[in-house]
């Protein structure tokens, strides 16, 4: 069991806190100042995993090393982005760590409508409402989300990300799903053979949410979309992040059979395990506590599938709801999370101990 740490002095969370956290092994990370596009070195990458050990944990995992948009367009400058995408890939492989978790979702990264929504209990939520999206400026969105996140960072919407927006739109004009697909694939093409030569497996996380929004195109929010995604290049090292509540925001996805699916195949780089609660609308929906009768996921038959399919995958709760009056960055703070992780290990526990007794 994992859990997203987003730095020294950029997380209101720190390791000596997770350290506590009964089962937890180490955290998921990142070179969060270096921009998409530029190289990470050996030396940094380290510095980070020895940051992190110093406090008894290991650095499990990297989440992410940035996909520039130049490669998600296919512009001409893709060439050169993707060799110094090799060379992180190169840095952080020979640091030890053998996974990097990332996504292919055009401009926007997760995306929400609301980061506090006050629930019954006095905790908030992350939440989206489609309605909302379809009514306003993709330049809006910003505004909502800086005001909202308490001062801390958002990961894919960077304030100097702004300006930058009605540019990408334009460039992103004549880039269908089929051709962010072969872009996709290009990608792939270019990396996978460093993945394979360092021992770094690439996990691709879903759109989230798992649609199309503001006319931009999506392709891995279901099955089928992933399907075709580990067969843009057959390896070990082409893999999915299975996120629960990502895939579980389209409510066409069966959770489980995914998990079954994916697992089977050894094609489940990571798992981000957490619960969503539908609105009413297939595309309204807001997060909730782990509990499975608190969402509309079943976490159990969630975590059994993963013990029978893929037992050693690196499991983390994703996010959170803010609760006991915590500030924090939205969605990261560490008491939900902390109660997450002890619900998905009572859950592992009780499956183990079930299944040796046949």
């Amino acid at each position: 069991m994992t859990l997203r740490w987003y730095g020294e002095g950029n997380d209101s969370v720190t390791l000596e806190q997770i350290r506590q956290i009964p089962g937890v092994a180490g955290v998921i990370t990142a070179l969060h100042d270096i921009p998409a596009g530029e190289a990470w070195t050996y030396e940094d990458v380290m510095k980070r995993k020895q940051e992190v050990e110093a406090k008894g944990l290991k650095l499990c995992g990297v989440e992410s090393i940035n996909v520039h948009e130049d490669i998600k367009i296919g512009l001409p400058t893709r060439d050169k982005l993707i060799e110094d995408y090799c060379k992180s890939l190169e840095a952080v492989g020979k640091a030890g760590i053998h996974l990097v978790c990332y996504n292919f979702m055009p401009v926007f990264d997760w995306t929400r409508t609301d980061l506090a929504m006050p629930l019954e209990d006095g905790s908030t939520a992350l939440a989206y409402d489609s309605s909302i999206i379809d009514g306003i400026d993709a330049s809006e969105m910003f505004d909502r989300i800086e005001k909202a996140s308490g001062g801390f960072v958002m990961p894919g919407w960077e304030p100097n990300r702004r300006d930058e927006i009605m540019d990408l739109f334009d460039k992103y004009k004549d880039v269908t799903a089929d051709k962010l697909r072969e872009n996709f694939k290009y990608f792939l093409d270019g990396i996978i053979p460093t993945c394979e030569e360092v021992g770094v497996k690439m996990a691709c996380h879903p759109d989230d949410p798992g649609w199309p929004i503001f006319g931009l195109p999506r392709i891995t929010h279901d099955q089928a979309g992933f399907d075709r995604m580990v067969k843009l290049h057959d390896s070990p090292c082409n893999t999915l992040c299975l996120c629960t509540g990502s895939l579980g925001s389209n409510v066409q996805n069966d959770i489980p059979a995914m998990v079954r699916h994916f697992g089977e195949m050894n094609r489940i780089g990571c798992l981000h395990v957490r619960n969503i609660k539908h609105l009413g609308s297939d595309r309204r929906f807001r997060e909730s506590s782990h509990l499975s009768s608190d969402g509309d996921l079943d976490m159990y038959e969630i975590m059994k599938a993963a013990y029978e399919t893929c037992p050693d995958t690196y499991i983390r709760p994703d996010h959170g709801r803010m609760i006991w009056d915590e500030i924090g960055r939205p969605g990261y703070g560490l008491y939900d999370r902390a109660l997450g992780i002890a619900y998905l290990n009572g859950l592992w526990e009780a499956i183990d101990k079930n299944a040796k007794r046949g």
